[in-house]
């Protein structure tokens, strides 16, 4: 098998003539090389630094696994498994595959602990607790992504010279985020789980409308000058936007 760069992306040639696109990260706290797989695609994260002819010897190495989960992901149902209390999961966060597991809890609360999710819940389990764990879910990602977007506003509403009357967060059935005549920026929750960069992409194009409204080769060239990168984000939500909403509907939705 080979593998040929791609952007931000590596392509991996299988025997039988298919190519595996594979998203490559350089993670700042990674200590190591990881390769996952989730409904979002294959991703391959590294430790800043890391020379790319050990990224490609990696990838290789691990190419019948990746392989073999890709065709797993494929038979499976459409659809994630259920969250169920107690049953142990994973799902993608900030573009991570993270575990999610339950513990008993004198009180319920979640907390990111050694790269796993931890969620904690008095016992016994009953007709509430997985009502409780959805709202724990729910705020946890919330509280992520305003971080996160708080962050992208200090640089580019310094940038843009002009920023938004506010800020709202929540699931959306199709758009990623959206512009009103208020200069209120709407954001989907379902980009917590995202990768960073996809994130990055959203407020900055939402950003850029407060200066064009429509989306013309000024308003394109606007957010070109602010994210570069703005295409392949693009085209990341595009293939891969509607797993990401699923898993936000099994963590959250009732």
């Amino acid at each position: 098998m080979t593998v040929a760069e791609n952007q931000n992306y590596l392509e991996l040639a299988t025997p039988d003539g298919e190519t595996i696109k594979v998203l490559r990260r350089a993670h700042p706290r990674a200590r190591r090389l990881r390769l996952t797989v989730t409904s979002g695609g294959a991703q391959v994260s590294y430790p800043q630094g890391t020379h790319p002819a050990q990224v490609f010897a990696f990838l290789r190495k691990h190419a019948n696994w990746l392989e073999r989960k890709l065709d797993e992901l494929q038979d499976a149902a459409a659809l994630p498994p259920p969250l169920r209390p107690g049953a142990p999961t994973v799902l993608p966060l900030r573009g991570e595959t993270t575990r999610l597991q339950w513990r008993d809890g004198a009180y319920p609360h979640i907390e990111l602990a050694n790269e796993r999710l931890v969620l904690a819940l008095p016992k016994p389990h009953n007709k509430q607790t997985l009502p409780a764990a959805r709202g724990l879910l729910h705020s946890y990602l919330h509280a992520q992504i305003r971080r996160d977007v708080s962050r992208h506003l200090a640089r580019y509403t310094t940038e843009l010279g002009r920023a938004p009357s506010g800020i709202r967060i929540k699931p959306l059935k199709s758009l990623w985020g959206s512009l009103d005549t208020r200069d209120r920026v709407t954001l989907d929750l379902a980009l917590a789980l995202a990768p960073p960069e996809a994130l990055r992409y959203v407020i900055v194009h939402e950003l850029c409308h407060l200066r064009v409204r429509n989306h013309s080769p000024r308003f394109w060239d606007l957010v070109g000058s602010l994210d570069p990168d703005w295409q392949i984000q693009r085209d990341w939500l595009k293939a891969s936007g509607q797993a990401l909403k699923a898993e936000l509907a099994r963590l959250i939705a009732p």
